[in-house]
């Protein structure tokens, strides 16, 4: 999570990590978790990380580890995407990882059901870890698939608002928006045509712009992509069209897609000093916590306001809720090593001391409720927003699935049909949608 540039207050049990005594799993049926955690050994962590930032933190998270446990040694290895790291699960053998790390949370139900990531169920209940009262629950659910835990969450990225507050004063505005209705209204005042083009958008709600995608839209609507049965819900669930009317509505009043296109096309690199928020092109905008560092080193000239997204009309009281994701790990089924890898993976994922460092470094937001409380978490103006995001009981993540965000993918490919006007028939082009889900889900069983 860029981060990867990256429900009531519960109390978190204190994992208190010990050079001796580790909780080793024995005998566990396709585990492989035969060895002594406390003999001595070399295990391998491949992670995602490139940034020198990003790398030094997770070297420093290592190093206090290796002290606490001084008969394992980590050897490192960073810039691993999902790509590589699947070919070495498939490969197996010494060469591979012991511990693996992924920023794809929509790959769980892969990384699951495949076996692709170790069941970690054996190595939870030998260490005793209550995860309820330690990770907030929206993580818990999107490290697991249909009742097999095979990940746990190492940070998060929580997604709210930015909105430019000398453009809000400018425009009369005195508060960020609650509502969806609201939302579309300052959108508008925000905006100033220029010939063809703006001067300032309030808002780009294109699906190509940077991160209003669907799933981050339908975040902020009661939803369920999936009915009881496991079919696809978004052509009967009247939230799903709800979102699109919206999208396409505020596309419209905005000056239609072809302008903001268009428009769209001048905006800098997402995670590049010129982006349209960094520059003031648009005056709101939807993002992860990341955004709100990246937009101070990049040294804008306004004053940065952060919010929860609104909501829909008709469910204000669910306001402060948003879209959840972060980074996973897991276990090598096929590693010899697999109880020294549960305790570098337990310390990663549960001490607090580790979750907060790596949180404050990165400036990601804490995935366990003791990191989220703790005193040392740096949550400098604006951050909280987020913080208070991932404690949201109503926020959420889209399910996980056994082919993997396939099933987002299709969803959003109609989206971009619908809202440039190629795709005229909203109910008939989601029915269609939701049968091509099923049959690829049904193929991918």
């Amino acid at each position: 999570m860029p981060g990867m540039p990256r429900k009531a207050v519960l109390a978190a049990a204190s994992i208190v990590l010990l050079a001796t005594g580790g909780t080793g799993c024995t005998g566990s049926s396709g585990s492989g978790a035969t060895d002594d955690p406390n003999a001595k050994t070399t295990i391998t962590f491949w992670h995602g990380w490139s940034a020198p930032a990003e790398v030094k933190a997770i070297q420093e998270n290592i190093a206090l580890f290796e002290k606490a446990h001084p008969n394992i040694k980590v050897k490192v290895v960073g810039n691993i995407n999902d790509d590589k790291l699947n070919q070495a699960l498939r490969a197996g053998g010494s060469n591979g990882p012991d511990v693996v790390s992924s920023f794809t949370t929509s790959n769980v139900g892969k990384f699951c059901s495949s076996g692709a990531f170790a069941d970690l169920k054996p190595f939870i209940e030998k260490s005793k870890l209550d995860l309820d009262a330690i990770i907030p629950k929206p993580m818990l659910e999107y490290t697991q698939f249909e009742g097999t835990r095979c990940a746990l969450p190492l940070l998060g990225d929580a997604y709210g608002l930015y909105y430019n507050k000398d453009a809000f004063e400018a425009a009369g505005i005195t508060s960020p928006p609650k509502t969806w209705t609201e939302f579309a209204k300052d959108a508008k005042k925000l905006t100033k045509a220029k010939g063809d083009s703006y001067e300032q958008l309030g808002f780009m709600p294109n699906y190509h712009g940077y991160e209003t995608v669907v799933d981050h839209y339908m975040s902020q609507w009661d939803h369920s992509y999936f009915d009881d049965s496991g079919k696809s819900n978004i052509a009967d669930d009247p939230a799903f069209a709800e979102m699109f009317t919206y999208q396409k509505k505020l596309v419209d009043d905005l000056g239609g897609f072809q302008k903001l296109e268009k428009y769209r096309n001048t905006f800098g690199d997402e995670w590049g000093a010129k982006h349209p928020f960094q520059t003031g092109q648009v005056a709101m905008q939807l993002d992860g916590e990341w955004r709100l560092g990246m937009a101070k080193d990049a040294g804008v000239k306004f004053e940065i306001g952060t919010a929860p997204m609104p909501v829909a009309d008709d469910e204000v009281d669910e306001y402060g809720k948003g879209f959840l994701s972060g980074t996973i790990m897991g276990i090598a089924p096929q590693s010899k090593k697999q109880n020294a890898a549960w305790e570098l993976m337990k310390y990663m994922t549960t001490d607090t001391e580790a979750v907060v460092s790596f949180a404050n470094a990165i400036h990601n937001v804490p995935s366990t409720f003791d990191a989220l409380k703790s005193p040392d978490l740096k949550v400098e103006d604006g951050f909280k927003t987020f913080v208070d995001i991932a404690q949201h009981p109503q926020s959420n993540t889209p399910p996980a699935s056994v082919n993997g965000s396939t099933y987002q993918t299709t969803l959003q490919d109609f989206g971009y049909q619908y809202e440039s006007g190629k795709a005229k028939d909203l109910k008939a082009g989601l029915k269609k949608t939701a049968d091509q889900i099923d049959r690829d889900i049904e193929q991918a069983k």
